[in-house]
């Protein structure tokens, strides 16, 4: 398996955690539900990440369960702006040295302000992207917060 960058970091800074890889049909990636399908994960634990930007022009990272989606205006209030929009796909690449669907919180060209959903407080274990469509890494809360410095912020959309 080819090592992403999140994958030398984790080695290096001697952190321990599982590889979970799967396979897609190369041109869609799959959704994050469909990940946590695939590997028969429980998808509360399974976090997508999301980058996005906020009036000020500052730059911001969310991590949400899969299942959910991300209240931008939660997610601006979290990061103290007056709003905050997505990312076009386009501009991920550039920015975080990821494409859309393989985004990792780890290991992004620069550290950007990284807010997650609270539920991942109540997880022994989390997984996030590995730095690549086809990969996923578990690890723990505390684990990650060695490598990228995360607050834990109510983000996701209530439900109706």
């Amino acid at each position: 398996m080819e090592k992403t960058n999140v994958m030398r970091l984790l080695e290096q800074k001697k952190i321990a955690h599982i590889e979970y890889e799967y396979s897609f049909n190369g041109e869609n990636a799959p959704s994050g539900t469909e990940v946590a399908e695939m590997l028969g994960l429980d998808p509360d634990r399974v976090f997508k990440t999301l980058v996005t930007v906020g009036k000020s022009g500052e730059h911001y990272v969310y991590m949400v369960p899969v299942k959910e989606e991300l209240d931008l205006k939660k997610a601006a209030k979290a990061a103290g702006e007056k709003s905050v929009e997505m990312l076009k796909a386009k501009e991920l690449l550039p920015l975080t040295g990821y494409v859309h669907g393989g985004c990792s919180p780890i290991g992004m060209k620069k550290l950007f302000p990284t807010f997650i959903h609270s539920s991942a407080e109540e997880q022994p274990v989390i997984l996030c992207s590995g730095g690549r469509v086809g990969l996923q890494i578990e690890l723990s809360l505390a684990d990650l917060r060695k490598l990228v410095p995360i607050r834990s912020a109510d983000i996701i959309a209530d439900r109706l």
